[in-house]
């Protein structure tokens, strides 16, 4: 997972407004991975406003980035209580769980964001690399070959590939 772009997501009322707001400075710490200081920053804006679901979405990705894959679980799971709907920690979660061993948490976080968003690149992704993980070739390679006609960016859609290459059937 790489971090995202800085970028104010679409229309937004006064109060979510002034959340991203807030993250702006993290978000471009993240671009420049620096992690650690866009930790720092994030933890900041938590203290000034606990109920800053963007800044918990960032701080799950400044430490999944630092390698501390449960504190970002815990992270994500804090962005999705304070905004069921977001798509990008319901995504990053899928792939928290699974880093953390626990492919059935992640098939079932990757099916929810699907839920919300049926043919979600990312979310598809998420999907396929849960079920390899747990071993499911079958439902790996639906999910994957859905993944690729979601036209990825190049790097990924080639590492799909080379996945689906060494899959059986």
């Amino acid at each position: 997972m790489t971090a995202p772009r800085a970028g104010r997501p679409g229309t937004l009322d006064a109060a979510h407004a002034a959340q991203w707001d807030a993250v702006e400075e993290a978000t471009e710490l993240l671009h420049e991975e620096r992690f650690h200081d866009a930790l720092v920053e994030l933890r900041r804006v938590l203290r000034a406003d606990p109920q800053n679901a963007y800044a918990f979405y960032f701080l799950g990705v400044a430490l999944y980035e630092s390698g501390e894959i449960e504190a970002a679980r815990d992270a994500y799971r804090a962005c999705i209580k304070l905004a069921p709907q977001h798509l990008g920690a319901r995504v990053a979660l899928s792939h928290v769980h699974r880093a953390l061993g626990d492919p059935k948490g992640a098939i079932k976080e990757g099916m929810a964001a699907l839920a919300q968003a049926e043919g979600d690149g990312d979310a598809l992704h998420a999907v396929g690399l849960a079920y390899l993980a747990r071993g499911e070739h079958v439902a790996a390679r639906k999910y994957l070959e859905a993944f690729l006609e979601t036209h990825p960016e190049f790097e990924v859609e080639a590492e799909v590939r080379g996945i689906l290459g060494t899959l059986p059937g």
